[in-house]
């Protein structure tokens, strides 16, 4: 939960809430502890609030006001530059110092775009007061008044980060063009400098820490530059997987920053983790100060694209003036699942995305930097070989015919993954898998083939590699660590090179400024996205072509009372950009329909219809048609709607759907004489894993096939075919998005305070369940009975009660507003009351 919504829950009566807070590390008696910092206002006064809370603070009772420190005259602000992290701590590169009135407050912010936000919002709070408040300067020239707005900072103004400071959002347009022109130019204003990455992988399947990880990070001959050192698997248990918290990461940290190469200090810039997903990012002291726009983000890639068991970590930062993106990710495993990590591939591609500066721009993927590594178990294995023969290759050392039968090196052969990613040449046994604690490979019953599951590669110009190894040394685990030493061009700025090129600039826009009008050429301005169906991507490419005298900067802006630019179905990517002179975009108009509007449509309330405006900075606006047709699904309908339906839902005429969802419940439309006890959608689901799934294998946390689930889909919306497709896990994830996508969850939300109430007394658990519509009741019953009948099979399947509560509670009581993880724990404990007993 965010820091703004804990400090809340602690906030003193007649306050106003806490809008803006960020969680930093404060000295306190000359020992560092962490903090909640938080801006409040209360009648046009403002002061800081300072938290404690515990390790992993959830709710407002785990946050305690520690002080209060308010924005008066007295108030002053001091940055300190000497931004160097000169101990290892967690994610702290900013030091800025408060003055007031009884004293002072040193707080160490960690990077990004939050902190950047939040010290803005406490500089308008002091800039607010009158003219007597102090601003003291530690290294840094005089502050001068038009520069107010620019009193916090990551680093000083030097000429490397010039182009990044025309990004902010103060800047307009004449700026944005002169930024525009910059990066145009770039290569006259800048020259490489070689500097070394260490990037290293390591799965170390739930294990402690039990040996030096020197022989592993240490082992360059020179120290490198930077370290990004990810981990898999990091905590196997329960509590890592439900809660994302473990202590693991405090031992794994301490190992890494004890085994880094000694001849160098380091700082520890930013620690990211998903689960047992985690990357370390290390720099040389020396360096720190040339890190900016830092940026850290998760995506899930399990069961429903959420759970964090499988998925990636990124960070994304400048060093000078190069954009660097570093991914760690762990892909499904299985030999013959490679389809399902070419899934989890694409989907941390599109899904994984980081905020910039200014928040009117599209974030930015992970493709949109100079240099992208990736590293981490990507589980791909060896095919069409059983475990003799690869022993026998590995035993003559033949890795170029063992690498011919690997599976990434095929699909990146096939370009259907990691296009335009470069891999080293393999020398090396492959990393999984062996017995813990040794160097053989695995003895146990599945004798499982050896594979290189653990990869680097990396996607930019300028980048060659010096080595590319793993390392026996370590036997922690039953993978072997990996690690690349990149040697990497880094451009840097020529100080008269830059100020010459920025002259220039600046004289030809003043020449033409005044003279020109923009203006742009639309590729077609009528879109008809046909048959759209839900939790399907459809796009059109709109281009612009800048067929005028003078660069451009365009945006899609909102409508006449309308909230935002574009229905919520719909999006232009990117929704604002520029364009040189003589230049063109392409904007990618895209349709997609998930649970948040699938009702809406499938009741016929509202239509694939809009009109977008595109308007030119300093020009006209121009009109953009979008229409289509939307093809009604099971998925998004109640389940009142449905039990109504003895037809698939696209056999039914579109005025009858419509008419049973307009109708309220005292007049609702009777289709059929006996509605159906459930829905037959959740029968056919249910009963084909019933049949053919009680003794599967990680079942419901293992996700399906993406194409997989379109045919399910399709077949439960038509009725063709007779019998469900596909897998059984692509058949178990459909159940799961079917229940998310309920528009009234299966216990309704005017039931969900009472359920929290009530979670741990059996019997009040059964009166609410009573309580129930009886179709509601029914699909209640009805899968409470099916996850029973699993769990006698769970010496198979590896379920038990709590697996299948965490991940059925979530879906069978949907919180109506943010669920915390209180409320998460009590819904948990309600429906755990169902899974060890018949309460039916």
């Amino acid at each position: 939960r965010s820091a703004e919504a804990m400090a809340n829950e602690t906030r003193v009566p007649g306050l106003h809430c806490c809008k803006h807070a960020v969680q930093c590390l404060v000295l306190v008696d000359n020992v560092t502890e962490s903090r909640l910092l938080g801006l409040v206002e209360r009648t046009k006064e403002h002061a800081l609030f300072v938290f404690t809370h515990r390790r992993m603070a959830i709710t407002g009772e785990d946050v305690t006001l520690y002080d209060i420190f308010p924005i008066s005259n007295d108030f002053a602000v001091v940055e300190v530059i000497k931004c160097l992290l000169h101990d290892i701590s967690i994610g702290a590169d900013t030091r800025v110092r408060l003055n007031f009135q009884d004293g002072d407050l040193e707080v160490r912010l960690p990077f990004g775009s939050h902190s950047r936000l939040f010290l803005s919002e406490v500089n308008k709070a002091w800039s607010g007061k009158t003219c007597q408040g102090k601003v003291k300067r530690e290294g840094w020239d005089e502050l001068k008044r038009e520069g107010r707005h620019d009193l916090v900072r990551q680093s000083s103004h030097t000429a490397s980060n010039k182009a990044t400071m025309l990004a902010m959002p103060q800047f307009g347009l004449r700026d944005n063009l002169i930024r525009c022109e910059l990066l145009k130019n770039e290569d006259i204003y800048t020259y490489l400098e070689n500097f070394s990455f260490f990037i290293g992988t390591y799965n170390v399947n739930g294990q402690t820490p039990k040996e030096s990880l020197r022989p592993w990070l240490g082992s360059t001959s020179t120290p490198p530059d930077m370290y990004c050192v990810g981990f898999q698997e990091l905590d196997l248990s329960k509590e890592a997987f439900f809660f994302n918290d473990t202590p693991k990461e405090t031992e794994w940290l301490k190992a890494v920053s004890e085994g880094l190469h000694p001849d160098a200090k380091y700082a520890l810039v930013k620690l990211v983790r998903l689960v047992g997903i985690m990357l370390l990012f290390y720099v040389r002291n020396e360096h720190a100060k040339h890190i900016s726009e830092m940026e850290a983000e998760t995506v899930g890639t399990g069961i429903m694209g959420r759970m964090g068991n499988k998925g990636a970590v990124a960070i994304r930062f400048r060093f000078h003036n190069s954009d660097i993106c570093v991914v760690n990710s762990h892909l499904a495993a299985h030999v013959e699942e490679y389809e399902r990590r070419n899934q989890d591939y694409k989907d941390i591609c599109s899904r994984l995305l980081f905020r910039q500066h200014d928040p009117a721009l599209a974030p930015l993927t992970i493709m949109k930097h100079n240099v992208v590594l990736w590293l981490g178990d990507l589980n791909y294995r060896l095919s069409d070989l059983d475990v003799d023969n690869v022993k026998d290759l590995i035993a003559k050392k033949d890795f170029e015919t063992l690498h011919s039968y690997d599976q990434l090196k095929r699909q990146i052969d096939e370009k259907a993954v990691f296009v335009g990613f470069v891999e080293g040449e393999i020398g090396f046994l492959p990393t999984y898998k062996y017995d813990t604690g040794s160097d053989q490979w695995d003895t146990s019953e599945k004798c499982r083939v050896p594979a290189w599951c653990d990869r680097i590669l990396w996607r930019g110009k300028n980048v060659r590699q010096l080595h590319y190894q793993s390392h026996m040394d370590l036997n922690t685990s039953d993978h072997k660590p990996v690690s690349s030493l990149l040697e990497m061009g880094i451009k840097l700025v020529n100080e008269e090179s830059y100020k010459k090129t920025f002259e220039e600039i600046v004289r030809s826009l003043d020449k033409m400024e005044n003279e020109c009008i923009p203006s742009v050429t639309l590729s077609r301005r009528e879109f008809h996205f046909k048959d759209v169906k839900f939790m399907q991507h459809q796009a059109e490419t709109l281009t612009l072509f800048n067929d005028g005298q003078v660069p451009c900067q365009f945006e899609f802006i909102q409508k006449l009372d309308e909230p935002t630019y574009c229905k919520p179905w719909l999006t232009a990517n990117p929704a604002k950009g520029f364009i040189a002179q003589g230049g063109n975009v392409d904007i990618d108009l895209e349709v997609f329909v998930n649970r948040s509007t699938a009702t809406e449509l499938n009741a016929g309330r509202q239509q694939i219809e809009d009109i977008l405006v595109l308007h030119l900075e300093r020009g006209k606006d121009y009109f953009l048609s979008v229409t289509g047709n939307y093809l009604p699904s099971c998925f998004g309908s109640s389940i009142q709607i449905l039990c109504q339906l003895r037809d698939p839902i696209q056999e039914m005429p579109l005025e009858t759907i419509r008419e049973l969802t307009l109708s309220g419940d005292e007049t609702r439309t009777v289709i059929i004489d006996k509605p159906l006890d459930i829905p037959k959608e959740i029968w056919q689901m249910v009963d084909h894993l019933y049949r053919n799934a009680p003794k599967q294998g990680e079942l419901f946390q293992q996700p399906g096939l993406r194409s997989e689930f379109v045919e399910i889909r399709d077949c439960l919306d038509t009725g063709m075919p007779d019998s469900l497709p596909g897998s059984n896990h692509s058949v178990a994830e459909a159940l799961l998005l079917f229940l998310d996508a309920l528009p009234e969850p299966v216990v309704p939300f005017s039931l969900y305070q009472q359920c929290l109430e009530c979670c741990s007394n059996t019997s009040q658990c059964k009166k609410v369940v009573s309580l129930l519509p009886q179709c509601h009741k029914n699909v209640f019953n009805y899968i409470a009975a099916f996850l029973r009948e699993l769990l006698k099979h769970s010496t198979h399947n590896s379920l038990d009660v709590h697996i299948l509560a965490s991940i059925f509670a979530a879906l069978l009581l949907r919180s109506p507003t943010k669920q915390d993880l209180a409320e998460k724990r009590k819904t948990q404990e309600f429906f755990q009351h169902f899974l060890v007993q018949d309460l039916s």
